[in-house]
């Protein structure tokens, strides 16, 4: 009955089931006659159930199947008739499970009868081992697929049944148990991994269970006990003495059964994990950590020792991360139960330095389970580390990697418990039982000496300190009242670091997300978080609407703590203030942003008065009409303030004192802060940001810093917003004219803003301003003369290639170096796009391309793009440009060293490997750059014969020697194109050049081989000169050449058509 149910449960499981019940299960299921004792059985199969003609099917025949597929098998019933089984034959239903581990294995041999009744268990696993599949490394435990986990868990699942529901009569028969345990230690120890990685497994589970049946035992002995104590402690009268009989024959089979018990976890615990822990395949030794931590934790009492916990620390110091993620996990599972906590006492000193090193662990997933065991040893012991391990630990708040900084802030706030502050908070007598919480937050904040990174710190303890975090009641307390007696006062950098932590829970509650390098984005919010993020919104716009006015009033005068409250505002709920009916505190915090703008010049702090702004202005807003006002009152004044100081400035020339100066230059540092976020075209300022600049230029003694911000503004104001276009295009050439005036100011700063600014405005009023049908705006239309051209070029020669003197730069000058680099990249980036762009023209790009090799670590991104671009643009303009800038380093070389060239230089082999380079840009289609190559080539050829050697035409052209730079180049030339250059430089050729061999003329024997090579001729031979051709002649002999079949990718390619300039 038990075989056909078990077979049904297959074949009803099998993708094609047919009517004689043969269904088409998984490869890892046997016949039922595979395992006739007599060897009988080949013959052919009957439907229903199997006659009685003596013959046992196996009960575990099919298991693998059902294991694999259907969970139902793993009823108790099931277990139960297998049980009835063993009763009656236990051989064959021992072969049946053992048949079980080596079908789960993967293996597709059979243990039969007489194998088993006959054969060693090293003999049966050599004899499996020879019938393995070794086609394929993988077998169930190491497939992928849900299909492949479902058969794991059940396969495990099957053991702890199997024992559980033997447990109280067939495991002590001294016989099912032995030889398991021999055949899974067998197996364990064989070489073929699939049978070591699958015993293993099924060991480690069969220990578990046996644990757990240790446990059971355990408990009925200590009720037994209890029981026994009780009857006996009865008075003589009320005794019974057959019970207490009873109980100790109960108690001493209990005892005898937990010894069996013992001896075989030895046995296993010897046998196979002492061996297996250590195995070469991680994922055995992960096995075997996992399940030491689930004895532990079951049964404290016997293994909660050091005799079993020095596995698990040594393999702390495992290679591979999964194994030591295990030892992790089975650890936290024991530090989580404090009770636990004086058995580990040793462990943890022991193994304590190691677990604290693991928080930086290369793996994140390692570190972040270490950081969560420390916590959990911290939690248990705050004794347990030192102050150097919590160090070790506090710094990970700042990781880039979000759960690592999670997980320390858990730390940290652990360390500081708030229900052990909240007595002392309230003792002292403050309101929020926080308030100590957040001086010690903003004192391990400044210690960190990290003051950049409050953001991180904030999101290390958001999901942990949420509570104390949210409390801006507190915070707002802390900075505007007055302390208690006895109350340390907050310093000065105390105030600054809790507004800037302030501000960042602000932020983190208001957009719910991490901040930047914190996470992959920004991720869809659940509807629970969304509420969340709502809710806090409006209790901070609550509590803050209020205070921020009172705030900025305490601290107008400090620049960094202004600058930090200003950015409050832009989290709050606008609406409130209208419909919540609190417009005097909209104007209480408009009249002290006027009072910060009044006060202060930093940028900084400016920017963030003209950002609040432009954010309560927004259209959206009811409120938007009445700080409108307010704005424009305020740049109405700085617009006074600003035309009477350039007044006074031009009158008093150059008799301008500082006083002078400073009020124009304060006044032009708030216009340009609003101007960056605001439109204020009406107001005109172009008129005397130009009349500074003019003056400037005349006289130059206008302050850098001020002629600088005038640029600023004066671009900004180049467009008055008037349909005049005439009146517009004077203004643009004025301003274009002084920018390129100032082009050789002696203030470096003021040059690159003027360069930056002709840049800009030569993009926008490009020949590109009249495309999509605009040519009413033509006359807007500059193109720059060769002049400024040069000029613009030359700037860029003189201010971005430049060498830097490395040697005695500090390490202190590291972050100003970066910065100076970064603002020469964008000066060459600027100029590259007037030439992409064809406003500056392309053989000005010679200059630029020619830089490639010596600066390639600073600028070659962008030169190798701007190539890219120009050949996109004229693929034979790029090629001539090419070809100049090599020539204009071959020129300079000249000059250098003279006609007579060292080839063997690293000078020369530079301009090669630039020529290498550029010929690498022209890619594999040659169809496509065939004549871009080929005008190269007539390019270096022309320039290698232009000039003739003055001693006489015997002598080599002192450009000759160009020649062998030009070779880098032939390989991107087709096969017939070499022919047609070859001919070309025939024609600037002699008859006297053609039989020269000295080193002198190699460059040319080098570049005619270059053109041959491939070719339909043979090479000239450079030490006898010998060829194929007579030499009588210029023109090569076809006769005897094999015919050539080429194939066109193309169609038929056109020949090129060159014409010497000779």
């Amino acid at each position: 009955m038990f075989t056909t149910m078990l077979i049904n449960i297959c074949i009803t499981l099998s993708r094609d089931s047919s009517n004689d019940g043969q269904g088409d299960t998984v490869s890892l299921s046997m016949s039922v006659s595979e395992l006739d004792d007599s060897g009988e059985g080949k013959g052919k199969k009957k439907r229903g159930r199997p006659g009685k003609q003596g013959v046992r099917p196996p009960l575990l025949s099919r298991s693998t199947d059902c294991i694999h597929f259907n969970p139902k098998c793993m009823q108790p019933s099931v277990i139960d008739d297998w049980i009835e089984s063993y009763k009656q034959d236990r051989d064959l239903a021992l072969l049946d499970l053992i048949n079980f581990f080596i079908h789960c294995s993967g293996c597709k041999g059979t243990v039969r009868i007489e194998m088993f009744r006959n054969m060693q268990n090293a003999e049966i696993i050599r004899k499996m081992t020879e019938e393995f599949d070794e086609d394929s490394g993988d077998y169930p435990l190491t497939m992928a697929g849900p299909q492949w986990k479902k058969f794991r868990y059940n396969f495990c699942e099957f053991i702890m049944v199997l024992v559980r529901q033997c447990q109280y009569s067939i495991i002590y028969d001294e016989y099912m148990m032995d030889t398991v345990i021999s055949l899974l230690t067998g197996l364990s120890d064989s070489q073929v991994r699939a049978f070591r990685h699958t015993s293993t497994l099924a060991a480690m589970k069969l220990m578990t269970a046996l644990v757990n049946v240790a446990l059971n035992l355990s408990i009925n002995q200590d009720n037994t006990q209890r029981q026994y104590e009780a009857e006996r402690n009865k008075v003589a009268g009320k005794r019974a003495n057959e019970k207490l009989e009873l109980l100790l024959e109960k108690r001493k089979e209990l005892q005898e059964n937990q010894d069996e018990i013992e001896n075989m976890m030895n046995s296993i615990f010897k046998g196979i994990f002492v061996h297996r822990y250590r195995d070469a395949i991680a994922e055995i030794r992960a096995i075997c950590i996992e399940e030491i931590g689930v004895w532990m934790k079951l049964y404290s009492d016997a293994f909660l020792n050091d005799s079993y916990l020095k596995y698990v620390g040594w393999t702390l110091h495992d290679r591979v991360c999964e194994v030591r993620l295990k030892c992790l996990k089975a650890l936290q599972t024991l530090y989580t139960n404090r009770e636990l906590y004086p058995k580990l006492e040793l462990f943890t000193n022991r193994f304590k330095d190691r677990i604290v090193s693991m928080t930086l662990d290369k793996e994140y997933d390692v570190a972040v389970e270490a950081i969560r065991l420390v916590t959990l040893i911290l939690h248990g012991s705050e004794d347990a580390l030192s102050n150097e391990d919590c160090e070790n630990v506090y710094h990970l708040v700042y990781s880039a990697h979000r759960p690592v900084a999670v997980a320390a802030g858990e730390f940290l706030h652990r360390k500081h418990d708030p229900q052990a502050e909240e007595a002392l908070a309230k003792r002292r007598g403050r309101n929020s039982p926080n308030g100590n919480l957040i001086r010690m937050l903003v004192l391990f904040f400044l210690e960190s000496e990290l003051h950049e990174h409050a953001a991180y710190l904030v999101d290390s303890l958001w999901d942990s300190s949420q509570d104390l975090l949210k409390d801006w009641d507190c915070m707002v307390e802390l900075l505007l009242e007055d302390p208690l007696q006895g109350e340390e006062v907050l310093g000065d950098r105390h105030e600054s670091a809790l507004i800037e932590l302030m501000v960042c829970t602000i932020r983190q509650a208001a957009e719910a997300h991490p901040p930047v390098g914190r996470g992959t984005g920004k991720r869809v919010l659940t509807a629970k978080e969304k509420k969340t993020q709502i809710d806090d919104k409006n209790r901070l716009t609550e509590h803050l609407i209020v205070a921020l006015p009172m705030l900025l009033s305490k601290y107008q005068t400090d620049a960094e703590k202004v600058a930090n409250l200003l950015q409050v505002p832009q989290y709050f709920d606008l609406e409130v203030y209208s419909s919540g009916r609190m417009e005097k505190h909209l104007d209480a915090l408009l009249k002290q942003i006027r009072v910060v703008v009044d006060k202060h010049t930093e940028m900084e702090v400016l920017e963030a008065c003209s950002k609040t702004y432009s954010i309560l202005c927004s259209e959206e807003y009811t409120i938007m009409n009445r700080v409108d006002i307010a704005r424009s009152q305020l740049i109405d004044e700085l617009m006074d303030r600003f035309a009477h100081s350039v007044e006074d400035l031009l009158q008093e020339g150059d008799e301008a004192d500082d006083d002078d100066i400073y009020n124009v230059l304060s006044t032009l540092k708030k216009l340009t802060a609003f101007h960056n976020a605001h439109d204020l075209t009406k107001w005109d300022l172009f008129k005397n940001c130009y009349r500074l600049l003019k003056m400037g230029i005349e006289q130059g003694s206008m302050p850098e810093q001020v002629n600088v911000l005038n640029y600023e503004n004066g671009c900004s104001y180049v467009f008055p917003g008037q349909d005049d276009l005439v009146a517009l295009r004077r203004v643009v050439k004025s301003f274009l004219a002084v920018c390129q005036q100032c082009l050789s100011n002696v203030n470096t700063p003021v040059k690159e803003q003027a360069f930056m600014l002709l840049c800009d405005l030569l993009m926008i009023f490009s020949h590109q301003l009249v495309t999509g049908g605009r040519d009413a705006l033509q006359p807007l239309v500059f193109n720059p003369d060769s002049t400024l051209q040069n000029e613009l070029l030359n700037f860029v020669l003189d201010h971005v290639f430049i060498d830097q003197d490395d040697e005695n730069q500090s390490m202190g000058d590291e972050a100003n170096k970066i910065e100076a680099l970064h603002k020469r990249r964008n000066l060459l980036a600027a100029f590259s796009k007037l030439i992409i762009y064809d406003i500056v023209d392309m053989p000005a790009a010679a200059d630029i391309f020619k830089q490639y090799m010596k600066y390639y670590n600073d600028y070659g991104d962008i030169i190798k793009e701007t190539l890219s671009k120009a050949r996109q643009m004229d693929k034979i303009q790029c090629a001539k440009t090419l070809i100049l800038s090599l020539q204009q380093l071959f020129n300079e070389l000249i000059q250098d060293q003279g006609p007579n060239l060292d080839r063997t230089s690293s000078h020369v082999s530079g301009i090669k490997e630039l020529a290498r380079r550029f010929a690498l840009t022209f890619g594999l289609d040659q169809i496509k750059t065939r004549e871009a190559v080929a005008t190269l080539h007539k390019d270096g050829i022309e320039f290698a014969f232009k000039v003739p050697n003055p001693k006489g035409p015997e002598y080599p052209p002192p450009n000759l020697a160009f020649l062998e730079v030009l070779c880098e180049f032939s390989s991107k030339l087709l096969r017939q194109d070499k022919k047609t250059v070859h001919s070309y430089l025939e024609k600037f050729m002699t008859e006297y050049m053609m039989e020269r061999r000295e080193d002198v003329w190699l460059p040319l024997i080098a570049y005619r081989n270059s053109l041959l090579t491939g070719g339909d001729d043979d090479r000239l031979s450079v030490t006898t000169g010998a060829s194929s051709t007579s030499k009588a002649s210029t023109v090569r002999s076809k006769r005897g050449r094999p015919p050539q079949h080429k194939r066109r990718p193309e169609g038929r390619i056109k020949p090129l058509m060159f014409h010497a300039r000779v």
